[in-house]
């Protein structure tokens, strides 16, 4: 019997010194091991440390059909296969390209935006229904003003009166609560 294999009976038998004998002695050339499998060594030094837990928590059964220390590092490989596979489900992205999210991204004007958009929203609700949908087609959805004539079931001349109309409404809504929209 290998050394490791008397200090991990030892362990089981209830002695938590012989687990550190254990840590001290495999702990290195397990992290390199590791670290062939998922070419991350920070990665690998985690999955050892994992590899170790187990012993620790599980406690599995070491058969002695092998050398203790390929018995381990097979705990270790099936390990660091298993977090690989859980890992290949997220998509991976490089910390550094967070260090510039809040030059990208400025989220007090973002807050301030949104507080617009619901605002806009709530005056929408205030207007009549010609005048609500046309702003809601031609603004959010995107259409021409013949496509929203199609749809409305009106002349591009009635769309153009009732945009101009439904615009000047919506400004005069907003303006009465001291609120002004960019693009009105």
């Amino acid at each position: 019997m290998d050394n490791g294999a008397s200090s991990y009976r030892r362990f089981l038998e209830g002695d938590k010194n012989a687990l550190i004998d254990i840590i001290e002695d495999y702990r290195k050339g397990l992290v390199m091991f590791l670290s062939s499998i998922t070419g991350d060594f920070c990665l690998a030094e985690e999955i050892a440390e994992e590899t170790l837990l187990k012993l620790y928590v599980d406690k599995p059964k070491f058969s002695g059909k092998s050398s203790f220390r390929s018995w381990l590092y097979s705990i270790g490989r099936n390990t660091a296969i298993d977090h690989l596979r859980k890992a290949s489900k997220f998509e991976k992205v490089p910390v550094d390209d967070f260090y510039d999210l809040a030059d990208k991204e400025d989220i007090e004007r973002n807050y301030i935006k949104n507080e617009e958009k619901k605002h806009l929203l709530r005056a929408l609700e205030k207007l009549n229904d010609d005048y609500r949908q046309i702003l809601y087609l031609i603004y959010f959805e995107n259409f021409s003003n013949t496509e929203t004539a199609k749809i409305m079931g009106k002349s591009e001349r009635q769309i153009r009166n009732l945009l101009y109309r439904s615009k000047e409404s919506l400004r005069n809504i907003l303006e009465k609560e001291g609120f002004r929209y960019e693009g009105i």
